[in-house]
């Protein structure tokens, strides 16, 4: 009886430990959809203010200074880099990397496909400089607003001229809505 006793033990064994990896992964994967929720949250309550006290010129300025905020801020209070990356993009310390670029020409790949671009995101982990990472994106959608202020065809001339300022190198522009904007990006060491 013992000795079956000890058999089942050590065949549930291996199972119960996977279960532990699996779970810890799914949180991991929970985690990694409220920070980008929260910093989401952060940005555009952010944006729509200004845009409503001052006005889309005056929120080109702010978005300079507070997107960056914010994602400090995100990162530090999660202990994570958290920031957002594009394929067109408004600020070049915002570059994506060879995973992060790579994830996002799949999601212009799922959306040609036809899948809903709100509900785009990809998570794996990865080798890092000798370290495994947990790595999170998530599509961001253009909206027709706010988003098309800034990031649209049409610009205001007043827009323009404040992007011109503040990003001299901008390309990003030109988008409709339904395109995707680029992506909230996360790492996270294991």
């Amino acid at each position: 009886m013992k000795a079956l006793l000890r058999a089942a033990l050590i065949c549930t064994l291996p199972f119960s430990t996977t279960l532990s990896a699996d779970d810890h992964f799914a949180q991991r994967l929970q985690d990694s959809r409220e920070a980008v929720q929260s910093f989401a949250r952060a940005l555009k309550g952010n944006l729509q203010s200004v845009l409503q006290k001052k006005g889309p010129a005056e929120a080109v300025e702010a978005c300079s200074s507070i997107a960056p905020l914010i994602a400090m801020t995100k990162s530090k209070s999660y202990s994570w880099k958290i920031s957002r990356t594009s394929l067109k993009l408004r600020d070049p310390d915002n570059a994506p990397d060879t995973w992060e670029r790579a994830v996002m020409e799949q999601f212009e790949a799922r959306k040609t496909k036809g899948e809903d671009v709100s509900k785009l995101e990809y998570y794996e982990v990865v080798e890092m400089d000798g370290n495994r990472m947990f790595r999170y994106m998530k599509a961001i959608p253009t909206l027709e607003k706010p988003c098309l202020t800034c990031h649209g065809s049409n610009l205001r001339p007043d827009v323009a001229a404040a992007l011109d300022k503040h990003f001299p190198n901008d390309k990003a522009r030109g988008y409709k809505a339904g395109d995707i904007r680029g992506a909230f990006t996360i790492i996270q060491p294991l």
